[in-house]
């Protein structure tokens, strides 16, 4: 570049036309000459003015010449013509001193923008290989440190120290063969689940009968029928309704599943990072191709049951959320499945429950089959004791499973207090000194010991319980006493009611007395009695002073203790004497009628429970009655005199047909 502008600067000094240069002039076209070389550099500058057709020109002596080259290099335009006159130099230079002021300047721009640039990318690099480093570190080393290894280490320990299987698992039935006084209940559960048509079940009964245990085996028997739409490895998935807990904004659903919006705990990192929502599928979809089993059905938020049941029409789950885009190509596959086709929940709902029907969601039992598990009687649960018994490999003195029957009507139950008890010989065992010798004969690892009624007595009154049956009846008759039949649940109960009646001291001015607390019903019925009995014995309680009782204040809330308390008055006036081994059960009308009433099933199972042996029903109970009696004598009747007859009648006298 200097020898070029030296050459410049000895053509500019030569003459050129009629008139040189004036040194001024030069001066300023060598300087834009040198400021061009400094901003693209010698050999740039050459083979621009090259392209640009100024090369000839730069070493043209002429100032003229000089000058439009500078104008092609400044304005990179080949193609400008003509040479300037000596008066328009001056202005045409100036042009290009801002011209090329303005290159300077844009290129100090670029240069500053470029540096930045690099310095970014840089700083770029440097955070990516840091990351890279620190990723591979990572997985060198795992995301363990010395106190994760240490907790780690003493929950494995922790799981080498395991302690025998709990009692209710050793003594919980494997078969339904083990099964007790549940027959009918099974085979009902298994025509409406080994089918094709697999149908939605709600299970009724008193708990400790074996509604969850029964349905889970029915469910591992339908796998291998059959025509069953079960797969072998189809799942049974269990859940309590009572704990079900669930936010109606959807951000935590465990049966239904829910959405974790990237705003929420619990998003992942990567999706919350990028907004996407992640839906999480529920307790329905896990149930996929097999049962979803909830216990206490009847405890669920009523709301959460009609999602439920929308769940059962269509067969998915569908999700929602405000932060789903379904143009965001960031957005897992599995993500978008599930927002626009929703997870898959076609399963077979088993719902068991306590509570009676009427109880029930309507819109839940319109779409459920119903089954009723029978409450268990004083012989079933001596049978399930004993083999809670020989499964524990323990003996039991005589009498110790009647014992246990009379104090719970629940096999869960029951089964604890064999484990209680044999828990209590053991013990016992090793008071006496002789455990030493009763863990020489093993079998299956257990000592073989033998439960005494001092056993099970000790377990009574750790638990402070309570007999079971409180009520129970006898041969002898009495006056103004008599069984009438209640429910309680699914568990029948006895009311003792009593009468006992006195002249007035004033004819036509006595006085009838009964217990407030028993309710309006047993009121009402009362006063029914009254006007039977006028009609049928011609009394008129108005010349009686009468106290109508329920013995431990039971509260009668319906009609059904219409005819009992009849025959308690009817007795209590005339001296009649009562059977003590009969119930009474019936709606008594002011015409002297016996109406049907409800809860029969529940109230045979109460009167075989109080030790009854003869029942009197309305006649059109008859359809209501269970297909086991179980050796109970029911007499059906239209007429309340029929009732006196039967009620007050002796063994030897009782000539009607029974059922």
């Amino acid at each position: 570049m200097g020898n070029l502008l030296e050459r410049l600067a000895i053509n500019a000094s030569a003459p050129f036309g009629p008139e040189l240069a004036p040194d001024a002039l030069r001066r300023q076209v060598e300087a834009l000459f040198s400021v061009l070389g400094n901003l693209y550099g010698p050999d740039r500058l050459v083979l621009k003015a090259g392209k640009l057709e100024a090369l000839q020109l730069m070493r043209s002596g002429h100032l003229g010449e000089q000058v439009l080259a500078l104008q092609r290099i400044v304005n990179e335009d080949p193609t400008l013509e003509g040479l300037p006159g000596s008066a328009q130099i001056p202005e045409i230079l100036d042009q290009i001193e801002d011209q090329v002021a303005d290159l300077i300047a844009r290129r100090s721009v670029e240069e500053r923008i470029e540096k930045k640039l690099n310095e970014r990318i840089q700083q770029r690099h440097e955070d990516y290989v840091r990351e890279l480093r620190q990723q591979i570190l990572k997985e060198d080393a795992g995301p363990e440190n010395a106190q994760t290894l240490k907790r780690y280490a003493i929950l494995e320990k922790m799981e080498t120290r395991r302690l025998a299987t709990s009692a209710l698992d050793v003594l919980r039935p494997k078969s339904l063969a083990e099964v007790v006084g549940q027959e009918q209940a099974i085979a009902a559960l298994l025509t409406r689940l080994a089918s094709p048509f697999p149908q939605h079940v709600l299970l009724y009964g008193p708990p400790g009968v074996g509604k969850t245990t029964v349905a889970r085996l029915v469910m591992e028997e339908t796998k291998h029928r059959a025509h069953t739409p079960f797969h072998s490895d189809a799942p049974f998935v269990e859940v309590d309704g009572s704990t079900l807990r669930w936010d109606p904004r959807e951000v935590t659903n465990p049966l239904l599943g829910s959405v974790h919006d990237p705003i929420y705990q619990g998003a992942r990192r990567d999706l919350a990072e990028g907004g996407v929502p992640e839906p999480k599928p529920g307790l329905v979809t896990d149930a996929h191709g097999g049962v979803l089993f909830i216990d206490e059905v009847g405890e669920l938020d009523l709301m959460l049951q009609n999602k439920l049941l929308k769940v059962l029409e269509d067969k998915r789950v569908r999700f929602d959320s405000s932060y789903y885009d379904p143009a965001d190509t960031a957005i897992p596959k599995y993500i978008k499945k599930l927002f626009e086709e929703g997870a898959p929940a076609d399963f077979v709902l088993i719902g068991a429950t306590t509570r009676s029907p009427e109880e029930i969601n309507p819109a839940l039992r319109s779409r459920c089959t119903e089954v009723f598990f029978e409450p268990l009687s004083p012989g079933q649960i001596a049978a399930i004791v004993d083999g809670a018994a020989a499964k524990l490999q323990a003996t039991l003195q005589p009498g110790v499973a009647r014992e246990i029957a009379e104090y719970t009507t629940e096999g869960r139950k029951a089964a604890g207090l064999v484990a209680d008890c044999y828990g209590a010989a053991l013990e016992r065992l090793h008071r006496e000194g002789n455990l030493p010798a009763a863990e020489v004969a093993k079998a299956g690892g257990l000592p073989l010991v033998a439960v005494a009624l001092a056993d099970l007595a000790e377990v009574l009154q750790a638990r402070r319980l309570s007999p079971a049956r409180t009520r129970r009846g006898s041969d002898a008759p009495q006056v103004g006493k008599v069984f009438g039949l209640g429910v309680y649940g699914y568990l029948g109960s006895v009311l003792e009611i009593e009468a006992v009646a006195f002249a007035a001291r004033e004819p036509g001015k006595g006085s009838l007395r009964f217990n407030d607390a028993a309710g309006s019903m047993y009121k009402d019925s009362i006063f029914n009695a009254a006007s039977v009995l006028r009609r049928v014995a011609n009394l008129d309680l108005a010349d009686y002073d009468v106290h109508c009782n329920v013995v431990g204040g039971g509260r009668i809330d319906g009609p059904s203790a219409g005819a009992a308390i009849f025959v308690a008055v009817y007795s209590a006036l005339t001296g009649r004497p009562v059977r003590q081994d009969t119930g009474v059960s019936g709606e008594l009308s002011v015409q002297g009628a016996v109406r049907p009433v409800g809860g029969i099933v529940e109230k045979i199972y109460g009167a075989r429970r109080a030790g009854l042996t003869r029942v009197i029903l309305p006649a059109e109970n008859r359809p209501d009655l269970p297909p086991n009696l179980h050796g109970l004598e029911v007499l059906l009747t239209e007429d309340i005199e029929r009732v006196i007859d039967w009620a007050t009648a002796s063994p030897a006298q009782a000539t009607e047909r029974a059922v």
